[in-house]
């Protein structure tokens, strides 16, 4: 842990400047155009301020204020969801998390789910005591997208239909098929159920394994539903899927070219 340290005038100035525009986080990129310096100059000058404690490095080039409250900067990040948005963008706050911002789940998730166009090496990462688990995306399905402030900050975050396309078409983004069925299954009775803007969005994302689970699970929890069931069963793709990737299925649902566990059937 570093223990903060005090700065001269100079850098004092600097860094009010450079707390005062760059809220959030701090990068050598971003600090360079506002204090018109060289790339190598604004790093130096930010390791400074690290090394003094005033600063902590979450990764290479990538800076968080440390609050003025604490005696080291060893911190936790102030707003997890604007520095994982900051880091992977373009991209959006999505899957389980999205789900608990919009009210579809009860279940907490201490790990952030970040979609984003980036290729990042590693697809689980812990920042700051922060784990964030990372997926990546085409450009094209950059779509569905709600922009929310998070105090000074502004994220973009999936809308609650596209919060249940993407658990739909990888359950393991809502922390597996019992947790996405839920999240469905409470969509379903809000005011926020747009079947119609679902199957819109289903189309434009080319994912056949959307309309089999989605098919499946609206049988099952809202027959009633006929119109988008009937859609779903004209858009089915050739081949058998697994209602859920991660889970072992033994049972084939001929109807809906969808492999699911027997404890499925029976229920």
């Amino acid at each position: 842990m570093q223990p903060l340290a005090g700065i001269g005038k100079k850098d004092r100035a600097l860094l009010s400047v450079v707390l005062r525009e760059l809220s959030g986080i701090i990068t050598v990129a971003d600090t360079a155009i506002l204090l018109g310096l060289s790339r190598s100059a604004t790093a130096k000058l930010l390791g400074r301020w690290t090394k003094n404690g005033w600063l902590s490095r979450i990764r290479q080039g990538v800076y968080v204020p440390v609050p003025l409250e604490s005696r080291t900067s060893d911190v936790t990040l102030d707003d997890p969801w604007v520095v994982a948005y900051e880091l992977f963008k373009p991209g959006y706050i999505g899957g389980w998390s999205a789900a608990g911002y919009w009210d579809l789940t009860e279940q907490i998730f201490r790990t952030i789910v970040v979609f984003t166009t980036q290729r990042p090496r590693t697809r689980q990462q812990r920042i700051q005591y922060t784990d964030i688990l990372i997926r990546t995306i085409q450009s094209e399905a950059l779509f569905g997208l709600k922009p929310v402030w998070r105090g000074n900050s502004k994220i973009e975050l999936s809308d609650p239909t596209r919060t249940v396309l993407d658990m739909l078409s990888n359950p393991a983004h809502g922390g597996g098929i019992r947790t996405t069925s839920e999240v469905l299954s409470n969509y379903m009775k809000s005011d926020k159920k747009d079947l119609g803007l679902l199957l819109s969005y289903a189309e434009i994302l080319h994912n056949g394994a959307v309309y089999k689970r989605l098919g499946f699970i609206l049988e099952r929890q809202s027959p009633e539903e006929e119109h988008a069931i009937a859609i779903c069963r004209s858009r089915l793709t050739a081949g058998n899927v697994k209602l859920d990737p991660n889970l072992p299925a033994d049972k084939l649902v001929t109807r809906w070219r969808l492999w699911v566990p027997s404890q499925w059937i029976g229920e």
